[in-house]
Protein backbone atom coordinates (compact mmCIF):
# COMPACT_ATOMS: atom_id res chain seq x y z
CA UNK A 1 0.00 0.00 0.00
CA UNK A 2 2.68 2.77 1.23
CA UNK A 3 5.97 2.85 -0.34
CA UNK A 4 8.45 4.86 1.30
CA UNK A 5 11.82 5.44 -0.07
CA UNK A 6 13.32 8.78 1.12
CA UNK A 7 16.71 9.49 0.61
CA UNK A 8 17.01 12.14 3.53
CA UNK A 9 14.62 14.83 5.16
CA UNK A 10 16.85 18.07 6.27
CA UNK A 11 15.60 21.14 8.34
CA UNK A 12 17.21 24.72 8.01
CA UNK A 13 19.49 25.86 11.35
CA UNK A 14 20.79 29.17 10.86
CA UNK A 15 20.45 30.06 7.17
CA UNK A 16 21.42 26.70 6.18
CA UNK A 17 20.29 22.44 6.30
CA UNK A 18 21.37 19.91 7.59
CA UNK A 19 20.27 15.83 7.34
CA UNK A 20 17.79 14.72 10.53
CA UNK A 21 16.90 11.52 8.67
CA UNK A 22 18.59 9.63 5.92
CA UNK A 23 18.42 6.14 4.11
CA UNK A 24 14.11 5.30 5.01
CA UNK A 25 13.03 2.55 2.86
CA UNK A 26 10.10 0.37 3.86
CA UNK A 27 6.25 -0.25 2.60
CA UNK A 28 3.46 -1.17 4.89
CA UNK A 29 1.18 -4.05 3.22
CA UNK A 30 -2.56 -4.42 3.10
CA UNK A 31 -3.94 -5.99 6.65
CA UNK A 32 -1.08 -4.86 8.23
CA UNK A 33 -0.05 -2.92 11.62
CA UNK A 34 3.87 -1.86 11.48
CA UNK A 35 4.98 -0.04 13.87
CA UNK A 36 8.34 2.08 14.35
CA UNK A 37 9.70 2.50 17.83
CA UNK A 38 12.16 5.34 19.02
CA UNK A 39 13.01 7.73 21.58
CA UNK A 40 11.62 11.26 22.21
CA UNK A 41 13.70 13.47 19.55
CA UNK A 42 14.05 10.79 16.58
CA UNK A 43 12.56 12.33 14.54
CA UNK A 44 9.21 10.11 14.34
CA UNK A 45 6.62 12.80 13.89
CA UNK A 46 8.62 14.04 11.42
CA UNK A 47 8.91 10.93 9.29
CA UNK A 48 5.63 10.86 9.49
CA UNK A 49 4.42 14.26 8.45
CA UNK A 50 6.87 14.12 5.54
CA UNK A 51 4.72 11.29 4.15
CA UNK A 52 2.18 13.53 2.69
CA UNK A 53 3.80 16.95 2.72
CA UNK A 54 2.66 18.31 6.29
CA UNK A 55 6.15 19.52 7.26
CA UNK A 56 6.42 23.20 6.40
CA UNK A 57 8.33 23.66 2.68
CA UNK A 58 10.50 26.60 4.15
CA UNK A 59 12.43 24.58 6.72
CA UNK A 60 11.75 21.72 5.79
CA UNK A 61 13.68 19.86 2.35
CA UNK A 62 12.52 15.81 2.10
CA UNK A 63 14.19 14.49 -1.11
CA UNK A 64 12.86 10.79 -2.42
CA UNK A 65 9.69 9.28 -3.39
CA UNK A 66 6.39 8.30 -1.12
CA UNK A 67 4.41 6.29 -3.23
CA UNK A 68 0.72 5.35 -2.61
CA UNK A 69 -1.46 3.68 -4.92
CA UNK A 70 1.34 3.88 -7.72
CA UNK A 71 1.19 7.46 -7.39
CA UNK A 72 4.15 9.66 -5.47
CA UNK A 73 2.64 11.65 -3.34
CA UNK A 74 6.05 14.19 -2.47
CA UNK A 75 4.89 15.22 -6.26
CA UNK A 76 0.92 16.06 -5.68
CA UNK A 77 -0.45 19.18 -5.80
CA UNK A 78 -2.06 20.80 -2.57
CA UNK A 79 -5.63 20.18 -3.92
CA UNK A 80 -4.60 16.52 -4.59
CA UNK A 81 -2.83 16.02 -1.27
CA UNK A 82 -5.76 17.13 0.66
CA UNK A 83 -8.43 14.68 -1.08
CA UNK A 84 -6.16 11.65 0.07
CA UNK A 85 -5.80 13.13 3.63
CA UNK A 86 -10.03 13.50 4.00
CA UNK A 87 -10.07 10.54 2.53
CA UNK A 88 -7.13 7.76 2.53
CA UNK A 89 -4.73 8.91 4.46
CA UNK A 90 -5.89 9.80 7.89
CA UNK A 91 -3.56 10.75 11.26
CA UNK A 92 -3.88 10.77 14.87
CA UNK A 93 -1.50 12.89 16.24
CA UNK A 94 0.01 13.44 19.81
CA UNK A 95 -0.92 16.56 19.96
CA UNK A 96 -4.78 16.35 19.71
CA UNK A 97 -5.85 19.55 21.52
CA UNK A 98 -3.78 21.55 18.43
CA UNK A 99 -5.42 19.64 15.81
CA UNK A 100 -8.36 20.90 16.30
CA UNK A 101 -9.89 24.46 16.42
CA UNK A 102 -10.96 25.62 19.59
CA UNK A 103 -13.31 27.69 18.31
CA UNK A 104 -15.46 24.81 16.70
CA UNK A 105 -17.76 22.60 18.57
CA UNK A 106 -17.58 19.06 17.88
CA UNK A 107 -20.35 18.93 15.64
CA UNK A 108 -18.14 20.97 12.55
CA UNK A 109 -15.66 17.87 12.63
CA UNK A 110 -18.97 15.29 12.88
CA UNK A 111 -21.05 17.11 9.56
CA UNK A 112 -17.12 17.22 7.81
CA UNK A 113 -16.78 14.23 7.93
CA UNK A 114 -19.66 13.40 6.29
CA UNK A 115 -19.76 10.28 8.17
CA UNK A 116 -23.79 8.51 8.97
CA UNK A 117 -24.75 9.42 12.67
CA UNK A 118 -25.18 6.00 13.75
CA UNK A 119 -21.78 5.28 12.66
CA UNK A 120 -20.58 8.29 14.56
CA UNK A 121 -22.68 6.52 17.78
CA UNK A 122 -21.09 3.45 17.44
CA UNK A 123 -17.64 4.77 16.95
CA UNK A 124 -18.59 6.84 20.16
CA UNK A 125 -19.50 4.30 22.47
CA UNK A 126 -16.50 1.84 21.14
CA UNK A 127 -14.23 4.49 22.60
CA UNK A 128 -16.08 5.09 25.26
CA UNK A 129 -16.83 8.50 24.28
CA UNK A 130 -20.09 10.20 25.63
CA UNK A 131 -23.22 10.01 23.30
CA UNK A 132 -23.53 11.91 20.08
CA UNK A 133 -25.81 14.57 21.31
CA UNK A 134 -23.64 15.72 24.61
CA UNK A 135 -20.47 15.37 22.08
CA UNK A 136 -21.74 17.94 19.34
CA UNK A 137 -22.30 20.39 21.67
CA UNK A 138 -18.52 20.46 23.44
CA UNK A 139 -15.80 22.30 22.08
CA UNK A 140 -12.38 20.73 22.78
CA UNK A 141 -10.76 22.65 25.01
CA UNK A 142 -13.83 21.42 27.29
CA UNK A 143 -12.25 17.71 26.73
CA UNK A 144 -9.23 15.79 28.91
CA UNK A 145 -6.21 14.57 26.55
CA UNK A 146 -7.41 11.19 26.68
CA UNK A 147 -10.70 12.07 25.14
CA UNK A 148 -9.17 14.59 22.45
CA UNK A 149 -7.10 11.77 21.68
CA UNK A 150 -9.98 9.26 21.06
CA UNK A 151 -12.11 11.72 19.61
CA UNK A 152 -9.29 11.84 17.02
CA UNK A 153 -9.55 8.27 16.63
CA UNK A 154 -13.10 8.77 16.00
CA UNK A 155 -12.95 10.94 13.11
CA UNK A 156 -10.10 9.66 11.30
CA UNK A 157 -12.20 6.08 11.10
CA UNK A 158 -15.56 7.38 10.23
CA UNK A 159 -14.72 8.29 7.31
CA UNK A 160 -13.41 4.64 6.26
CA UNK A 161 -9.68 5.80 5.12
CA UNK A 162 -7.29 2.60 3.79
CA UNK A 163 -4.33 3.90 6.14
CA UNK A 164 -4.45 5.26 9.62
CA UNK A 165 -1.15 6.90 10.85
CA UNK A 166 -0.71 7.07 14.15
CA UNK A 167 1.60 9.52 16.44
CA UNK A 168 1.78 8.02 20.03
CA UNK A 169 -1.55 6.74 20.48
CA UNK A 170 -1.23 6.16 24.33
CA UNK A 171 0.66 9.02 25.37
CA UNK A 172 -2.52 10.43 26.64
CA UNK A 173 -5.01 7.66 27.78
CA UNK A 174 -4.76 5.02 30.55
CA UNK A 175 -4.55 1.29 30.41
CA UNK A 176 -8.08 0.57 30.15
CA UNK A 177 -8.04 2.85 27.29
CA UNK A 178 -5.05 1.98 25.93
CA UNK A 179 -6.78 -1.52 25.29
CA UNK A 180 -9.50 0.04 23.76
CA UNK A 181 -7.31 1.40 21.11
CA UNK A 182 -5.68 -1.90 20.21
CA UNK A 183 -8.66 -3.48 19.80
CA UNK A 184 -9.92 -0.59 17.28
CA UNK A 185 -6.80 -0.67 15.15
CA UNK A 186 -6.90 -4.54 14.89
CA UNK A 187 -10.34 -4.39 13.90
CA UNK A 188 -9.41 -1.72 11.34
CA UNK A 189 -6.99 -3.88 9.27
CA UNK A 190 -9.10 -6.70 9.90
CA UNK A 191 -11.46 -4.99 7.36
CA UNK A 192 -10.67 -4.50 3.33
CA UNK A 193 -6.91 -3.76 2.86
CA UNK A 194 -6.87 -1.27 5.00
CA UNK A 195 -3.17 -0.86 7.51
CA UNK A 196 -1.90 0.83 10.17
CA UNK A 197 1.60 2.62 10.27
CA UNK A 198 2.30 3.91 14.34
CA UNK A 199 5.08 5.67 15.59
CA UNK A 200 5.49 5.33 19.29
CA UNK A 201 8.23 4.65 22.29
CA UNK A 202 5.53 2.44 24.05
CA UNK A 203 7.31 -1.00 23.34
CA UNK A 204 4.78 -2.90 25.65
CA UNK A 205 1.96 -1.58 23.15
CA UNK A 206 3.71 -2.23 20.31
CA UNK A 207 4.44 -5.79 20.45
CA UNK A 208 0.73 -6.25 21.67
CA UNK A 209 -0.67 -4.76 18.39
CA UNK A 210 2.07 -4.79 15.67
CA UNK A 211 3.12 -7.48 13.01
CA UNK A 212 6.27 -5.91 12.50
CA UNK A 213 8.48 -3.25 14.07
CA UNK A 214 11.39 -1.06 13.12
CA UNK A 215 13.33 1.14 14.94
CA UNK A 216 14.01 4.87 14.27
CA UNK A 217 17.81 5.71 16.01
CA UNK A 218 20.89 7.83 14.87
CA UNK A 219 18.73 9.34 11.73
CA UNK A 220 17.93 6.14 9.98
CA UNK A 221 15.45 3.24 10.47
CA UNK A 222 16.25 -0.31 11.12
CA UNK A 223 14.71 -2.87 9.09
CA UNK A 224 11.61 -4.30 10.06
CA UNK A 225 11.67 -7.26 11.97
CA UNK A 226 8.43 -9.69 13.40
CA UNK A 227 7.37 -9.27 17.08
CA UNK A 228 8.62 -12.56 18.03
CA UNK A 229 12.07 -11.73 16.68
CA UNK A 230 12.64 -8.60 18.83
CA UNK A 231 14.50 -10.08 22.01
CA UNK A 232 16.84 -12.29 19.76
CA UNK A 233 18.05 -9.31 17.17
CA UNK A 234 21.52 -9.12 17.21
CA UNK A 235 20.93 -5.78 15.87
CA UNK A 236 22.92 -2.51 17.69
CA UNK A 237 20.26 0.36 16.97
CA UNK A 238 17.50 -2.14 18.41
CA UNK A 239 19.66 -3.47 21.19
CA UNK A 240 20.02 -0.06 22.44
CA UNK A 241 16.92 1.51 22.23
CA UNK A 242 15.91 -1.77 23.94
CA UNK A 243 18.48 -1.41 26.59
CA UNK A 244 17.19 1.82 27.39
CA UNK A 245 13.77 1.42 27.81
CA UNK A 246 14.14 -1.24 29.91
CA UNK A 247 16.31 1.45 32.12
CA UNK A 248 13.52 3.55 32.20
CA UNK A 249 10.68 1.08 33.09
CA UNK A 250 13.27 -0.07 36.70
Amino acid sequence: MLNVNIANISVSVQGSFRDLLSNISFSVPQNSVYTILGKNGSGKSTLIKSFTSLLDSRFYKVKGGVEWKNVNLLNLKSEELLNIRKNEIRYVFQDSLNSLDPLKNVKYYFDNAECKKEKLEELLCEFQLPDYNSMILMHPYELSGGMLQRLNFVLALAINPQLIILDEPTSAIDSVNSLLSLKAIKNFVSRKNNSALIVTQDILFAQKVSDKIAFLSEGTLTDFIEVNELMNSNNSCINSFLNAYKKLSK
